[in-house]
């Protein structure tokens, strides 16, 4: 019989570390969370000093059952669930479900190598109740705000609606998106580039930036009159060098992954959802099947902080010199500095063994799991490699009293650039080559050249972007809204509630989304206040560390919030649709059928609720496009799933099931003449393979 027992969250976990450890350990899973508030009561005794009443989930019973038939003649029981708040709170629960105070002990570990859980066991610790406290508060006061607030929504707007302490700051910062974005009054301007030669016929551009001697942020052509009167001015005139500027430029590789930062990049590199990016990070954490040997292949992915074991960095230079050779290995180990709100719990992303080179063990992935481990490995080690050299030029020319500029580099020395390039929400780069402009050579100041020709270009200033996944969580993680382990939820959270849609990665508010913020921003200010959220994050760090008694932070919170929930239910206005009668009666209970408005719509449903649910869909009729379907040649519609999201099908469906997330463009295929689609800055046939690049 085994001596030992340990408890892990996951059978994926448990398969890994079970390979590691001898005939008197037994590893199990708990599957999560083993106990929780029971879903329908409050279950928080306010009166109490906020004893909250947990019970053991339902779905988990027969886990625990099996756990408890697994203590037999067991010395010790090691909890080892992830090393969070989260992953300690369910250490916690177990005990408690398990009744196993006297042989528990709390082990965790960063990585899920033989060495690292090998390590953890020799070191074992009494499971942190600040921890356990942090974690408990957060949840008690999300269930305080989802409990109260939700039934008040349901009274005045619609049933089955819900609101989150966290959640509903995010959904209000992409409604004030909107509301910007609205409001936004564009604005003409100008440009006016030059293309100009050498007396050697060597082209380049340079681009008007001012007048001389004066600053460029103050100037501004803004309309095509003043652009005309300007190309009459400078056509005719000498353009001469003013001024050469010639500098090395040094560019440092970006830090190692943390949470926001991977979800930011595998959205915007691979397209994934900080949910996804989640999901997978987990699997490739908690183990793979490689080659006979189920291996974890990430340090854990929660984590606020970019510190590197000092053995981990020691392997990523030989992985480098092995690799790009000794020119790419910089003669110190670079650290990067933490910030100052970071935990710094746990070392940031990487692959727990980089001679682990993502080609060899793509075989052993999906798609999806080589594409993050890729991610991850080439982040990690580009942070350890050599800066990148770049010779950056600049020329001034000066015509009329006008200022052009023409600037230019090239890439001396690659280093960590010929490896990775962190990509931006303005401009994805993929390539792992950073694009080079240069200008002709043997330039000299005073110099003249030749006008070639001169173009100029009318814009319109532009509203601020809306939110994408990858944008939203970098405003969280800047504002101190949520944690590393909360980023992915929040944002499928408000999504799943029908709060707001993503449309081609672009988060929208919903119709309710929108209607909701409105009234719990007039009703609860405080609330949805972002440094109030803020301020309330650092006071569960705070519990964390000892500094805070967890009650106060609850009674502090609480009674201020139940008197602003009794003057919300006085004070805030009826928006609640009344229902549509139709002549419909209903066919399961022949009482008669209203049109009600849900979260997704209107729906016809029956009046006798709840002793009768009969509900219908409505069809609405679909917004034809001026497009013909592939397959059957009928008119293409634009749809919606239920969720909201919109796509596009065929109008004759269920007959024909010709679908596509992409736009149908009023455009045909030179090739075989179906509609084109507009998809990542490309325009592609729905059916062949044409493509064309687009700007």
């Amino acid at each position: 019989m085994p001596k030992y027992l340990v408890i892990v969250e996951s059978p994926a976990k448990a398969k890994t570390i079970e390979k590691f450890l001898g005939k008197d350990f037994q590893v199990k899973a708990s599957m999560g969370h083993v106990r929780d508030l029971p879903k329908h009561r409050l279950s928080i005794d306010i009166e109490k000093n906020f004893e909250p009443k947990y019970v053991v989930l339902k779905n988990k019973a027969k886990i625990i059952n099996d756990l408890k038939k697994s203590l037999t003649n067991v010395k010790n029981v090691y909890l080892a669930p992830d090393p969070d708040r989260e992953g300690e709170a369910i250490a916690w629960h177990l005990v408690k479900a398990l009744k196993i105070e006297k042989i528990a002990k709390r082990i965790e570990f960063n990585e899920i190598t033989e060495k690292a859980v090998q390590e953890a066991l020799k070191n074992p610790r009494e499971i942190d109740i600040n921890r356990v406290e942090a974690q408990q508060t957060r949840r008690i006061l999300d269930r305080i705000v989802g409990y109260k607030i939700s039934p008040l929504l349901w009274k005045k707007i619609q049933k089955g609606l819900s609101a989150g302490r966290v959640q509903s700051v995010a959904v209000k910062l992409i409604c004030e998106r909107e509301a910007e974005i609205n409001a936004f009054q564009k604005e003409e301007y100008w440009t006016i580039k030059a293309t100009l030669k050498t007396e050697k016929n060597k082209k380049f551009d340079a681009e008007l930036k001012g007048l001389i001697n004066k600053p460029s942020s103050s100037f501004k052509i803004n309309n095509k009159q003043e652009a005309q009167k300007i190309e009459n001015e400078v056509k005719n005139t000498d353009f001469i060098i003013s001024k050469i500027t010639k500098k090395e430029r040094k560019r440092q590789p970006s830090p190692p992954f943390i949470t926001s930062t991977l979800q930011q990049e595998a959205s915007r590199k691979l397209g994934y959802s900080a949910r996804k990016t989640m999901m997978i990070a987990q699997q490739l954490y908690e183990g793979i099947e490689c080659n006979g040997e189920h291996i974890g292949l990430i340090t854990y992915m929660r984590t606020d902080s970019v510190r590197i074991s000092d053995i981990a960095l020691a392997e990523a230079r030989r992985t480098i010199q092995k690799q790009y050779g000794i020119k790419n290995l910089p003669p110190t180990i670079r650290k990067f500095k933490i910030k100052k709100t970071a935990q710094d719990a746990h070392e940031a992303i990487r692959p727990t063994a980089t001679e682990r080179l993502p080609e060899k063990i793509k075989s052993f992935l999906s798609k999806e799991q080589a594409a993050l481990y890729e991610l991850i490995w080439k982040r990690f080690v580009a942070s350890q490699m050599a800066n990148a050299l770049i010779d950056t030029t600049s020329i001034d020319i000066e015509a009329n009293k006008y200022l052009f500029r023409a600037t230019g580099s090239i890439i001396k020395f690659p280093g960590f650039m010929q490896l990775y390039i962190e990509s931006s929400e303005q401009k994805d780069n993929p390539s792992s080559k950073e694009e080079e402009k240069v200008l002709p050579s043997n330039l000299s100041e005073k110099q003249k050249l030749i006008l070639n020709k001169l173009l100029s270009e009318q814009h319109f200033t532009q509203p601020p972007p809306r939110y994408t996944e990858a944008s939203l969580v970098k405003t969280l993680e800047e504002k101190g809204i949520g944690r590393p382990s909360t980023y992915a939820p929040i944002i499928g959270t408000i999504q799943d509630r029908g709060y707001v849609s993503r449309e081609k990665k672009v988060l929208f508010p919903t119709e309710m989304g929108l209607k909701v913020n409105k009234q719990l921003v007039t009703h609860f200010p405080n609330i949805l206040e972002i440094n109030f959220t803020a301020k309330m994050e650092n006071n569960l760090d705070e519990i964390m560390t000892g500094k805070i008694k967890w009650q106060k932070i609850l009674k502090d919170f609480y009674y201020p919030f139940d008197g602003t929930l009794q003057k919300a239910y006085e004070n805030m206005e009826n928006l609640k649709p009344a229902d549509k009668p139709t002549e419909e009666i209903c066919d399961k209970c022949g009482s008669p059928m209203v049109i009600k408005q849900g979260r997704y719509g209107e729906f016809i449903a029956c009046t006798g609720f709840p002793k009768c649910r009969n509900t219908k869909h409505i069809a609405k009729k679909p917004k034809l496009l001026s497009v013909k379907c592939p397959d059957c040649g009928a008119e293409i519609a634009e749809k919606r799933t239920k969720r909201g999201k919109i796509f596009y099908g065929c109008s004759k469906y269920p007959d024909c099931k010709f679908a596509t997330w992409d736009k149908p463009l009023d455009q045909n295929c030179p090739k075989c003449n179906s509609f084109l689609v507009e998809s990542r800055k490309k325009q592609k046939c729905v059916k062949c393979d044409y493509i064309k690049e687009t700007k």
